[in-house]
């Protein structure tokens, strides 16, 4: 490896993780260059050969590299996949099933592969799909990637997890969204739309694309009513809450527009209006992107001092170790991780 690499966790075992994985490698076998998988080897040699006899899958079955730190990687065979070792070796794993011992697995890759990223000695996280529900059965005191990478890096940067506020970006090709508040009731979302956490988020959206060299980002902002309230007809937060804050980014010279109806502002992002949508809840502004774009959608985490991207789907249990999982989701957060650091 000629730089730092991306590293990528193996998530849940018993879901789709390490096939999407091992199918990523076999149809792009330029990724082995670029990538260490920190996982479980005996899991990953079975993805392999898993995907190995699929004829959707083109070239080559890699070679499993196992080596024992990350920079050991840069010694690794051409059209080798470099494994890093991760967690405790797993036994028979059931697939698409809940279990303690997959959450474990699964938190201790994430946890490991952040770590060395937060270190300076890896480019970028690529999580593959965990289960929260076996985080939970593994005691795992948070419920998904994002809240755990959250902590890992307000630890790591010697702050309260309040100091280190995070925003969910989700893209397509055509379409990138990034969410004021995400897994929460309607009522709750409605309650958590504060001038403070609406600039936070615009903020945040702002910042990480001109850190993808973007010079004067262009922040749509979605109204949260009907019509974007209708000047106060439909309710008043468009005209109380969204409008004094998207004013007074522009006042900074911040090229931020809205409220917008939230009946169009995708449409016209897509048609090149704008860079980014601010969106006010979670189905708000994930519609519009698993309807454009599931296949290749990312999930991007804003706000960490690493790149966090990872596939737009979960463990898809029901298919989970059946060879019919595609990689397409998994090779769009690669290439993102790659364009948001600066690589092709």
């Amino acid at each position: 490896m000629s730089r730092l690499p991306l590293l990528i966790s193996m998530g849940d075992p018993a879901g789709i993780g390490p096939e999407i994985i091992a199918r990523a490698v076999v149809q792009r076998p330029e990724l082995l260059a670029d990538v260490v998988v920190c996982g479980d080897a005996d899991v990953m040699q079975r993805a392999l050969a898993l995907v190995a006899g699929d004829r959707a899958s083109v070239g080559q079955r890699p070679v499993l590299a196992v080596v024992a730190s990350v920079p050991d990687a840069a010694s690794v065979p051409a059209g080798a996949l470099a494994l890093w070792q991760t967690c405790a070796p797993l036994g028979a794993i059931e697939p698409g099933r809940i279990s303690a011992a997959a959450g474990r697995a699964a938190a201790d890759c994430v946890v490991a592969a952040a770590q060395v990223v937060l270190a300076g000695r890896g480019r970028a996280l690529v999580t593959a799909p965990l289960h929260k529900e076996a985080l939970a059965a593994a005691g795992i005191d948070h419920p998904g990637h994002t809240e755990l990478l959250q902590a890992l890096a307000a630890q790591h940067a010697g702050v309260p997890v309040s100091e280190m506020p995070v925003r969910m970006m989700l893209s397509c090709p055509d379409l990138a969204v990034v969410l004021v508040s995400i897994h929460v009731a309607l009522q709750e979302a409605i309650r958590l739309l504060t001038p403070g956490r609406l600039e936070q988020t615009i903020r945040i959206a702002h910042a990480h694309f001109r850190r993808c060299g973007v010079a004067q980002p262009r922040v749509a902002v979605a109204g949260l009513n009907p019509h974007a309230g209708e000047g106060g007809l439909f309710g008043r937060e468009d005209v109380d809450i969204i409008a004094p804050v998207v004013q007074a980014l522009r006042s900074e010279g911040m090229e931020v527009s809205g409220p917008h109806p939230p009946d169009t502002v995708f449409m016209r992002a897509r048609q090149g209006a704008c860079d980014v949508v601010v969106a006010q809840y979670h189905d708000q502004g994930l519609i519009p992107v698993k309807l454009l774009g599931l296949d290749d959608g990312v999930n991007t985490t804003l706000g960490l001092p690493l790149v966090r991207t990872s596939p737009d789907h979960g463990t898809a249990f029901d298919i989970a170790w059946t060879g019919q999982a595609s990689a397409a989701s998994l090779l769009a957060a690669i290439d993102a991780a790659r364009r948001f650091t600066g690589g092709a």
